[in-house]
């Protein structure tokens, strides 16, 4: 708005103000005169401001009458928010840091926790870029990634890697976890399957008539 205001020329009217004339009726013409383009110029620049602001900001500076005066209202407004910002800012800093991956979590979960805070980060202005992010929940998985986080920062460039790529590759080898668990349970199930207890009776059977007769 400052750079909009500028461009008209009125930036020093906005910043400045102007006094009013002691009395308009014994002022000289060319006194009366100046002041009154001064007066336009301000109006001028009071109904920028007023386009350039939502609604609520306008019930702030509605009973302003200078661009001066409404200026002011406006930029101590701001300050109020950009404080109420940097302390929001700051928990969310330290809510990313302590941040952990929970013991029986999804990668897509913790990724999607994790990104939750990131977006709040980034719409308060912070700079979060990639490497930030996936440094992060490098060293914030649970103990069963510790292997793989170790080949991914050894075979892999972690500044030039995405949150994208690391989510794809923390996804396959989660899946690859999961095929390992499932596969004793099936060899118990073939197994189970397998074992025939009928044929097991009958030979258990034979035997035990054949060492009768062989006693008898």
């Amino acid at each position: 708005m400052k750079a909009i205001i500028g461009s008209h020329g009125l930036w020093d009217i906005v910043e400045k103000g102007y006094e009013d004339l002691a009395d308009e009726n014994t002022a000289t013409v060319a006194a009366l005169e100046a002041w009154q383009r001064t007066k336009k110029k301000d109006q001028s620049a009071l109904s920028i401001i007023h386009q350039g602001i939502d609604d609520d900001m306008f019930e702030k500076i509605a009973n302003a009458t200078r661009a001066k005066d409404a200026w002011e209202i406006l930029k101590n407004s701001v300050v109020g928010v950009d404080r109420v910002k940097k302390v929001r800012l700051q928990t969310l800093r330290a809510e990313f840091e302590s941040i952990l991956m929970k013991e029986n979590e999804s990668i897509t979960d913790y990724f999607t926790r994790v990104l939750a805070v990131v977006n709040q980060m980034k719409q308060l202005n912070e700079k979060m870029e990639d490497t930030r992010v996936v440094e992060k929940i490098l060293r914030s998985l649970n103990a069963k990634f510790t292997y793989v986080v170790v080949a991914i920062e050894e075979s892999k460039d972690i500044e030039s890697m995405t949150i994208d790529e690391l989510h794809g590759s923390l996804l396959a080898h989660e899946e690859r976890m999961k095929r390992t668990q499932q596969e004793p349970m099936e060899q118990v199930l073939q197994a189970k399957f397998s074992f025939n207890p009928k044929g097991n009776d009958r030979g258990g059977r034979g035997r035990g008539r054949g060492r009768s007769r062989g006693c008898g």
